[in-house]
């Protein structure tokens, strides 16, 4: 064939003469090949380039279980494969086979020759098809590293091992002196431990109340401006990766594109990386039947426990080309300027602030009981909780979306631990522990409240145990800790990251015994516990919720949420689903640590966000 790839998409008018140009242009600025460039920024669909190939007379072959030869493959690095979506296999009657998306490609054909001596045999092949052999034949090196380089180099820092021997020894020992105690003298012991409890749960929320106190007099002085943005000189932006960590979330492929399309930032800045594991092939055939250009380069995550989204992420940072970098889920729909206020920000903060923190919220706040409750608790967490840390200079656990980071510090950080599943809150710590700051920024992402109760005990669960991960994790040598952050950030990381946890697992033996009090007027509560214990228990109960329902009352006025106020006054039965959802993490913790409980998106019937942000 005399006629090239570009030359064929013209003529056959999916893309026009200064495409072409812009795509040569920026083909030589990146090393990425043309039809990389092509498919992965917004210039033609999959489809249109399928039509293109197969009018030009080439057959599209299935090649997934074409045979491979090791020695061939060693002499080819992954990165200059996937730039060109081509791959050589084996050598065959004097000739390399060789996979390619573009079989006019002079640059991989000449490699071809040069590396082997030989002439290639082409077969032409669908580009997923080719990435998914590419990253499943030669990615194995990365994964690897994926998962042990923070294990390997700081290993105090890795949730591979569950309780330290210390933490156990501790453990067991409190166990035996409960037991103990319990043998010898059952009635006061007990008394103890109910009162220890029941003032553990006040104090915890008392300490909630005071970080949303402080919060709601938090104003971003670091905010950036309408103007600020309108101002920002678009060639001087720096390139911007985008993780986009994906699994079985076939049915948010479409709309996940044009969330990104909205996104107000040049395009040919933007990395954007979908983050397909290995036996996903139902993302991947998604991804294929698209009928429209896609703004994202698909990276295929070869097969490695654990199956973590931060090891799908470790992997991906292999592949970004960003001075920064952001993580959105699938559903997410963040505020148009948020990556110019990124940027902003961070030109003008000190070079120890290193994560810029967007707001999370809902756009289907509305839809049912839990969304309201879910809403509720993302506005008093984001708006008010978050600020009182930040005032008070305590660790922030960061949320698992809208964090941007400056790259290289993130690497220098050892990036995410793929052994703990809430790894952006354990993330959040490491960065405060090296003398990292945290920045929130004036700008919000819009996600999908969870609005089925089973996905949301199951989402729950995760956050809740990978809480008792991260606290675990950084709690091994606490004085080396209290010097590392402190005493205000000692402190605070044991209320905030390590009694979350707990008093969600004790609110409900506290409800039990006000409940047999009170209401049932059980004669063995009475009997068990004096009347004194039993009325500061109650007292400590009642306080908690009301001063909770007070919380989540606060936190409809900033966002203006009135119609969700009176819902506030029913958390004290929320709190009983995240109670089912933390010893649901607790059992997790003890038996399958790293296991992912994956939450089903798309179940809302509401698809726009524009109901919350106009």
């Amino acid at each position: 064939m005399n006629i090239s790839i570009p030359e064929l998409l013209v003529n056959d008018g999916f893309i026009t003469p200064g495409d072409r140009e812009r795509i040569e242009k920026f083909s030589a600025r990146s090393d990425l090949s043309f039809i990389k460039v092509a498919l992965n920024f917004g210039y033609i669909s999959r489809k249109n380039y399928e039509r293109s190939i197969i009018n030009a007379g080439y057959k599209i072959n299935p090649v997934r279980e074409e045979a491979f030869d090791g020695e061939v493959l060693n002499k080819v690095e992954l990165s200059f494969a996937d730039a060109h979506l081509a791959l050589p296999l084996r050598i065959r009657k004097n000739k390399v086979v060789t996979l390619m998306a573009d079989p006019t490609d002079r640059l991989f054909i000449d490699y071809i020759r040069m590396t082997y001596n030989l002439e290639p045999e082409i077969i032409v092949a669908d580009d997923l098809d080719i990435t998914w052999l590419t990253h499943k034949l030669l990615g194995n090196d990365y994964v690897k590293s994926a998962v042990f380089e923070l294990l390997n180099h700081d290993p105090d820092s890795s949730a591979l091992i569950t309780f330290s021997t210390p933490q156990m020894v501790f453990f067991f020992l409190i166990l035996g002196l409960l037991a103990a105690g319990l043998v010898l003298n059952f009635k006061s012991v007990t008394i103890i431990l109910n009162v220890a409890m029941s003032f553990f749960f006040l104090i915890a929320i008392v300490f909630k109340l005071f970080l949303s106190l402080v919060g709601s007099r938090f104003e971003l002085h670091q905010a950036v401006s309408k103007e600020e943005v309108r101002n920002v000189v678009e060639d001087e932006l720096p390139v911007y990766t985008i993780l986009l960590p994906v699994y079985k979330e076939a049915k948010l492929i479409k709309k996940l594109i044009w969330n990104l399309q909205s996104l107000d930032y040049p395009r040919e800045k933007l990395d954007v990386k979908l983050l397909i594991e290995e036996d996903d092939d139902q993302t991947l055939n998604a991804v294929r039947d698209l009928d429209f250009p896609a703004i994202f380069e698909v990276i295929i995550v070869p097969y490695h426990m654990p199956q973590t989204k931060p090891k799908a992420c470790n992997y991906g940072l292999h592949f970004a080309r960003g001075k920064y970098l952001t993580i959105y889920d699938a559903e997410d729909i963040p505020d148009t300027d948020q990556l110019k206020k990124a940027v902003t920000l961070f030109n003008k903060l000190p070079e120890n602030f290193i994560c810029v923190q967007s707001a999370l919220n809902y756009f289907n706040r509305n839809e049912n009981f839990l969304t309201r409750m879910f809403t509720l608790e993302y506005s008093y967490w984001f708006d008010y909780m978050l600020p009182g840390l930040d005032t008070l200079d305590i660790p922030i656990p960061l949320g698992g979306t809208s964090n941007h980071f400056k790259m290289e510090n993130l690497l220098e950080l050892g990036a995410w631990d793929p052994f703990n599943v809430t790894e952006d809150a354990d993330l959040g710590v490491r960065a405060y522990a090296k003398g990292y700051k945290v920045a929130l920024v004036n700008s919000t992402t819009y996600e999908e409240a969870n609005n089925e109760p089973f996905n949301w005990i199951r989402q729950r669960s995760r956050w809740i145990k990978g809480y008792m991960q991260t606290y675990l994790v950084h709690m091994r040598n606490p004085v080396a800790l209290w010097k590392k952050i402190g005493w205000k950030g000692f402190l605070g990381f044991n209320f905030f990251v390590g009694a979350t946890p707990v008093t969600f697992l004790v609110y409900p033996i506290l409800l039990f015994i006000f409940l047999g009090y009170v209401v049932f007027n059980l004669a063995s509560i009475k009997t068990l516990f004096p009347d004194w214990v039993l009325f500061i228990c109650i007292f400590n109960l009642m306080v908690g919720n009301i001063l909770m329902i007070y919380v989540n009352m606060m936190a409809v006025f900033k966002r203006r949420f009135y119609e969700l106020i009176l819902f506030a006054i029913a958390n004290p039965i929320y709190w009983l689903m995240h109670s089912a959802a933390a010893y649901m993490g607790l059992y997790q913790l003890i038996v399958k640590p790293y296991y992912w409980e994956k939450t089903t998106h798309g179940l809302s019937k509401i698809n726009s966000a524009t109901n919350v942000i106009n």
